[in-house]
Order: structure tokens, then sequence, then C-alpha cells
């Protein structure tokens, strides 16, 4: 999938500084993500656990949470980074993000600094949407 190596780079980048803020006294898993709007600003989350473990916000909601914040819904991709192996955002990020960008850019990062891209689509291919809220 072709996406500008800079743009990468500096999405890795934000995604890495993001995960030194989560919030992990539990499970001790940190991730760090890196959302790219359409604009060109890029908005950071990490994931913030809670004792009331369903109550924990992962760090790519957190993202999506902060852009949507400041008025900002079209995004074009987001780097993920998490502590060990390439992590794929989970089903609630998942959905949450397809509410947004269908066709959104999922990097993902692993321990070596290799990365590989997927889409949302691959991701998610069947997100449920506005379209069954409908008669």
């Amino acid at each position: 999938m072709d996406f500008p190596k800079d743009i990468i780079d500096a999405l890795i980048t934000a995604a890495r500084e993001a995960r030194e803020f989560a919030h992990a006294p539990y499970s001790g898993f940190r991730v760090g993500a890196a959302l790219l709007c359409s604009d060109g600003s890029v908005f950071t989350g990490c994931n913030v656990e809670n004792s009331s473990f369903s109550l924990t916000c992962c760090a790519e909601r957190s993202a999506v949470f902060s852009a949507v914040g400041e008025g900002r819904t079209e995004f074009d991709a987001i780097a993920i980074v998490a502590d060990g192996e390439a992590v794929p955002p989970c089903g609630a990020c998942r959905q949450v993000l397809s509410e947004f960008a269908p066709d959104l850019h999922v990097i993902l990062l692993d321990k070596h600094d290799e990365h590989r891209i997927l889409t949302l689509t691959n991701l998610l291919p069947e997100p449920f949407s506005a379209r069954y809220l409908k008669d």
C-alpha cells in the first residue's frame, strides 16, 4: 500500500511519544496512537486503564475523541505502537474508526521497528453503520 514514508515516520514517532503517557498499571501493556486528519493535523492518544476494566479506553479511541473534540472528523491514517508485537485495533476501536473513515490506512509497528499498512476495510469488512438505523 502506497503511503508517503515521511508521513508514516512522523505518525510512528508521534504514536511512540504518546505511548509514553499510557496509564497501564494493571496490564503493563502501553499503547500509543497517532491519527492523521485529512487537513494534515495529527492527534495522539494513549490507552488509559481503570481498575474497573470495562472503563478502560484504548489509544485509538482516545485519539479519535481528541480529534472530534477539536472539530476534526475526516481521517486518512492512524499509526499504532504497542509494547511488543504489532497490534491491530480492537473491535470497539475498529467500529469507532469506521464511523469516520472506513478506508483508513492503519499503520502497525512491531518490536523490530518494521511496519505494515492495512486498511480498516480489511480489518472490519462489514461495520455497523448509520444505514442500519434508517427505514
